[in-house]
């Protein structure tokens, strides 16, 4: 079986390149053909640390898809392409914030998490997501608190409840697993200068975020290759989006300086998402992609902005972890992966939206109650990180 997984790579080596709308642009699973596995139940996920999978690719169950296994050597990335910013218009269209009271917390049974993940068949040749020394997989625990930390927090909502944008109803992001045998297409984009050509694989009947952002997102575990759309849509016979990236997952190179990708913030989608496979898995061992009002500039590992720099609002790609201090003891076992995650390697900004909103994969499996205790912590519960010396490789 080939699988992928966050953490680790194979040696290899290759080239690498949100919510809102953009104006530079801005990015659960289907098999090949846009159907869902029904085997994808008994595949868990989680970065780096056990052999899990996410969907299928249009073949028997378990023969190909989306899982981790043991941390193999980390690579180190070819050298990153650089680019002059380019200079159309870079502000998105910021998302309609949710209301601001959150649910009430609904009291949840015991069900606690199993010991061990499903167990898969040995991966021959394993495809993680990015190798382990990528930041998107880097512990950042221990790193020291940002010294604008309170003025950034302030920024995005120091009572603004956290939110989780993924539920079991279809909110969230979706992926789509395809083979060599999905068809690809040429895309038409609004923004071909800071664009990647393609072609693009793309199902009979793939899975599309819901919404204005429209992100498509195919996975190709054959060739540990990611391919992320942006306001996509059909076009006569073929297709259209505004901004496109593709990525190869056993990289650590970066998009040309100044690009940006099917995210505002230059970033692949992809590796920030939760999803429910790893989430039972019991780790989530990754980062996790969020959310803000509004932005100014752009630090590493971003490669695009939607505002000229500033001093008074955060930067894309600014990281931001739960305080260690928090008790997350009282939550449902899933909310506590999540809440652990979050402690241990954060979320990245990467997009203009509602305040302190992570992304995830939709799945009818989310126990959308337990979901939402996370809204019970708000932005004074969360520190920015100081990253400064935090590179890929």
């Amino acid at each position: 079986m080939l699988a992928v997984a966050f953490g680790a790579c194979s040696p290899s080596s290759g080239s690498g390149s949100g919510s809102g709308a953009v104006a530079p642009p801005p990015g659960s699973g289907s098999t090949a053909d846009g159907s869902m596995p029904s085997w994808l139940a008994s595949v868990p996920w989680s970065p780096g640390a056990s052999a899990t999978a996410g969907v299928g690719s249009g073949t028997e169950p378990g023969s190909s898809g989306i899982a981790s296994a043991s941390r193999a050597p980390s690579q180190t990335a070819g050298p990153l392409t650089t680019a002059a910013p380019t200079s159309h218009a870079t502000a998105r269209t910021t998302a309609t914030p949710r209301p601001a009271t959150p649910r009430p917390v609904t009291p949840l049974p015991a069900t606690p998490l199993p010991a061990t993940p499903t167990p898969l068949a040995t991966a021959v040749s394993p495809c993680y997501v990015f190798p382990s020394s990528n930041v998107w997989n880097r512990d950042i625990s221990g790193l020291p608190v940002a010294s604008n930390s309170d003025a950034m927090v302030s920024a995005i909502g120091l009572n603004a409840y956290l939110h989780p944008d993924f539920d079991a109803v279809g909110d969230g992001i979706p992926y789509n697993i395809v083979t060599s045998s999905t068809p690809t297409y040429t895309v038409a984009f609004d923004y071909a200068d800071e664009s990647d050509p393609g072609p693009y694989p793309i199902p009979s009947s793939p899975r599309i975020e819901a919404g204005s952002d429209r992100h498509l997102i195919a996975i190709d575990v054959t060739q540990c290759k990611l391919w992320e759309l942006y306001d996509v849509r059909r076009s006569g016979s073929g297709w259209a989006a505004g901004s496109g990236a593709v990525f190869d997952l056993r990289s650590n190179a970066l998009r040309p300086e100044g690009w940006t990708s099917a995210d505002a913030a230059g970033l692949p989608i992809f590796p920030g998402l939760v999803r429910y496979d790893e989430v039972l898995s019991g780790s989530i061992d990754h980062a996790i992609r969020f959310t803000a009002p509004n932005t100014c500039g752009y630090i590493y590992p971003a490669r695009h902005l939607t505002a000229p720099a500033c001093s008074n609002l955060p930067p894309m790609g600014l990281r931001v972890r739960l305080k260690a201090s928090v008790d997350i003891s009282g939550f449902g076992p899933h909310a506590q992966v999540v809440l652990t995650a979050l402690k241990r390697y954060g979320m990245i900004l990467a997009d203009n939206g509602s305040p302190w909103y992570i992304t995830g994969a939709p799945d009818s499996r989310w126990n959308d109650d337990e979901m939402h205790q996370l809204q019970t912590l708000t932005g004074s519960d969360f520190e920015v990180v100081d990253t400064s010396g935090l590179r890929n490789g």
